[in-house]
Order: structure tokens, then C-alpha cells, then sequence
């Protein structure tokens, strides 16, 4: 049976029990900053947009075997991007 989504926000809503059960798996571990956003943001630009005819059980596979490490260092250089760029513009 294929699941068809009319939208993102459809499909996110989907994959929030995997999303939050990532989440608690990171907080165990000490990433507590890492939130939901961070997750689907990263699955989303590393991995899904590049794939055709993704399945609902991959991307869940993909959420919940996503490598701690990955997530977090993806997190901190978005937190860099973030604290640098308004340093350097408040620079000119």
C-alpha cells in the first residue's frame, strides 16, 4: 500500500513519533540542543532531496539510524553559520 502526502507539512507530521523518539535517543546522549527542526533539515538536504520514490519506512529507517555524530556535528556548524555571518556584517 502506498501512502501519498499532499504536502511537507503532511508528511512531517508522519514522521514526528520517529523524529521525537531521535530526539530522546540524542537528549540520552547529552545532544539536547539537537531539535526535531535539526533532524528533518538534515535528512532533508543530505539525503531525501537527492532520492526518487522515497518510502515512508526508509525515511524512518533514515531518522532513526542517523549516525549522533553526523547530526551533531550538522548542528554545530549551523550554530557557527548563525553566530558569524552577524559578526561579520556588524564588522562593515
Amino acid at each position: 500500500m502506498d501512502i501519498e502526502f499532499n504536502s511537507i507539512k503532511e508528511l512531517y507530521d508522519r514522521l514526528q513519533p520517529a523524529l521525537n523518539t531521535k530526539v530522546t535517543e540524542l537528549k540520552r546522549n547529552d545532544l539536547d540542543y539537537i531539535k526535531v527542526e535539526d533532524i528533518w533539515n538534515y535528512l532533508k538536504i543530505t539525503k531525501w532531496e537527492k532520492a526518487n520514490n522515497l518510502l515512508l519506512y526508509q525515511m524512518v529507517d533514515d531518522i532513526l539510524n542517523l549516525n549522533n555524530e553526523e547530526i551533531d556535528e550538522y548542528v554545530k556548524e549551523e550554530i557557527r553559520k548563525k553566530v558569524i555571518k552577524p559578526n561579520l556584517e556588524n564588522m562593515k
